[in-house]
């Protein structure tokens, strides 16, 4: 995936607002509404945000081996699996948060410094194939920007929907 240095500059600062963009749209979500399912199957807010830091620690290492592996094997994972196993819905909030933060603010003056070269260096991930580095920060970018409208959408006008019936 190839970008100019301004996108790639554009991509870093919107993967650098990651972990306030999480923060505002927590706090759109009702204190009573962050452990509410909206669905069988569907996760909580609070359940996303301890993915959040999954994802997070997940995509560190992810980057970290595109750079210092030659052909990395970037391992896939089942995030149902693990938020079911891992017991996501009983895990602290703040601890997931704390990790989301630090986890960005050690890879971003990584990601500030990348060559053009190590910018697009490749591996092999277990489900998609051929990755590269910048494809990891434009997921992680896009994800945390989204959280507010797809929360108010799918988790705070619902609940607010039932609690008024």
């Amino acid at each position: 995936m190839s970008m100019t240095s301004a996108e790639r500059r554009q991509r870093i600062d919107q993967y650098e607002r990651g972990p306030l963009r999480i923060h505002d749209a927590l706090n759109l979500v009702p204190d009573e509404a962050v452990k509410w399912r909206p669905a069988p199957g569907k996760w909580t807010v609070h359940e996303v945000i301890i993915h959040c830091a999954d994802s997070e620690t997940n995509s560190h290492m992810r980057i970290r081996y595109l750079l210092g592996e030659d052909d990395a094997l970037i391992v896939g994972y089942d995030q149902d699996r693990w938020a079911n196993v891992l017991g996501y819905h009983d895990l602290p909030l703040e601890p997931a948060l704390a990790t989301v933060r630090a986890v960005r603010a050690n890879t971003l003056p990584l990601l500030r410094r990348l060559t053009e070269q190590q910018w697009n260096r490749t591996g092999r991930h277990t489900e998609f194939g051929a990755i590269a580095g910048a494809a990891v920060v434009l997921v992680l970018a896009a994800i945390a920007a989204g959280y507010g409208p797809a929360w108010r959408a799918s988790r705070i006008d619902p609940w607010n929907a039932l609690r008024h019936e």
